[in-house]
């Protein structure tokens, strides 16, 4: 069994959640519980890959091997019972570069992406910063969980949208869409010729209970209409390799977009990255099995601790990720108030709900994949911070 309770110091380290967050949030001694990666090390079998390559000496230029396709196929089909022929496979370093890039090759300046809102906050980043149109389809805020308003996502699909993105699971809610809602979203782009981007990179934190269904194996015959994201990093807390693959079953799509790839000199991985993807993926399961067990237990954690002390903070049945989205409209204080007490009295970082589009006043993202100890922390800190506003 995998011990996550021990506490590793990540200071010193070059890493965004500890070494960065004075500067991200302007304050000192912050405890962090912002940035999506985990205070988790990776399966021994990742470390122990890498650290018979650094032992060999020589780093220079690679190949990829058919044992890494081989690796990314035989995880989508074990995880998820979804068969991939391996030329539908591109590399690339990361989740959010790549649909920067698919969104350069499949549209012009001007053209209409629509996503949901709230949502991960390079989603409408990346689309602005490519002179793209941003449109939105505000989720219904239901006390259980998020849902689909279907009427205007009809309507939004009929102004012209080119792309629809969707995030799935969803970030930062951890909603995981259903069979039922999947097939209804590609009738619909079917309906209107949109193509989909799936980002599907914390499909493996789907908690125990919830089932993740890859949206291009819903509907073979709208597969060429499709791209799907994945990457390790989130799942076994790689982010700093860069490493992930797109997935494209229609060759004229994949043509169009690895040759975008090649004209930007945006393609394959580093060799760490490499490695470690096929060590994670071949053997990683157990390891992952075991984090979501753990991650549960402080999913419960934070149920428990919010119903006995901060009962006006309302969570979502969580589905997937570890990345809380914490209801906090119920102090009856503004956002910057809200905020500020958090940063200044809690000394926590959190992730702003306002980043995250039209729908995210009110709320204020946590991620929990962290040690026990330090997730009490800041639990701890929380209360401190807004307890003085509860009813």
């Amino acid at each position: 069994m995998t011990d996550f309770n021990t506490i590793y110091s990540r200071q010193g380290t070059y890493a965004a959640k500890w070494d960065g967050a004075e500067f991200v949030f302007g304050q000192p001694n912050l405890h962090p519980m912002w940035v999506a990666d985990m205070d988790f090390p990776p399966p021994e079998a990742v470390v122990e890959a890498l650290r018979n390559r650094v032992n060999h000496k020589i780093f220079g230029y690679t190949i990829t091997p058919d044992s890494l396709v081989e690796a990314v196929c035989a995880w989508e089909l074990k995880r998820y019972q979804w068969k991939i022929d391996k030329e539908w496979i591109l590399f690339s370093p990361g989740v959010v570069a790549s649909i920067s890039v698919v969104i350069q090759a499949l549209t012009e300046a001007g053209d209409k992406i629509l996503m949901h809102s709230p949502i991960y906050p390079p989603f409408f980043g990346i689309t602005e910063a490519n002179s793209r149109e941003v449109i939105y389809s505000a989720l219904l805020d239901e006390e259980e969980q998020y849902q689909m308003n279907w009427d205007e996502f009809e309507s939004q699909l009929q102004s012209g949208v080119k792309i629809f993105l969707l995030c799935h699971p969803h970030n930062p809610s951890g909603r995981v869409w259903t069979r039922e809602e999947l097939e209804r979203m590609i009738d619909l782009c079917k309906k209107y010729d949109v193509t989909i981007l799936s980002d599907e990179i914390h499909c493996d934190l789907t908690m125990p209970g919830f089932q993740h269904i890859p949206i291009a194996s819903v509907d073979p015959s709208y597969q060429n209409k499709i791209v799907t994201f994945i990457s390790p990093t989130k799942t076994f807390n790689l982010a700093g390799l860069h490493a992930s693959s797109m997935i494209i079953p229609d060759e004229n799509l994949r043509k169009t977009i690895e040759s975008f790839q090649s004209r930007q000199g945006f393609h394959g991985l580093n060799l760490f990255g490499m490695v470690a993807m096929e060590a994670a993926y071949v053997h990683g399961a157990e390891w992952l099995d075991e984090l979501l067990i753990y991650l549960q237990e402080n999913i419960r954690t934070v149920q428990d601790f919010l119903a006995d002390r901060l009962p006006n903070i309302k969570m979502k049945q969580h589905q997937a990720t570890y990345l809380l989205w914490l209801d906090c409209r119920g102090f009856g204080v503004d956002q910057e108030t809200l905020f500020s007490a958090i940063l200044n009295e809690g000394k926590l970082a959190l992730e702003n709900g306002v980043k995250y589009g039209p729908q995210g006043e009110g709320y204020v993202r946590m991620n929990i994949a962290c040690p026990r100890p330090l997730l009490m922390e800041g639990l701890n800190r929380l209360d401190r911070a807004l307890s003085r506003f509860s009813s």
